[in-house]
């Protein structure tokens, strides 16, 4: 892939990191990573996407509740 201006990423497709860095700069979404906090170590590196999800759960941190938030997620795993 080489499109800069990425607005979604597709399951199963590679992406580089510099790719991942430049979709989540511009677009509401999480992703998570195999390899910790080395995701964007190597602006080269391949990462292909394993898994999306429409939303994910978390925790507030200001009373403790769990609430689901509609946020694109992806997976992504180093190739």
């Amino acid at each position: 892939m080489s499109d800069s201006n990425l607005n979604n990423l597709e399951l199963g497709s590679h992406y580089t990191a510099q790719e991942l860095e430049g979709f989540i700069s511009t677009t509401d979404a999480t992703i998570l990573s195999s390899n910790e906090d080395e995701l964007f170590t190597d602006s080269e590196r391949e990462y292909k996407v394993t898994h999306q999800f429409k939303g994910c759960f978390e925790q507030a941190a200001e009373d403790g509740g769990k609430r689901y938030k509609a946020q694109r997620t992806y997976v992504v795993e180093k190739v």
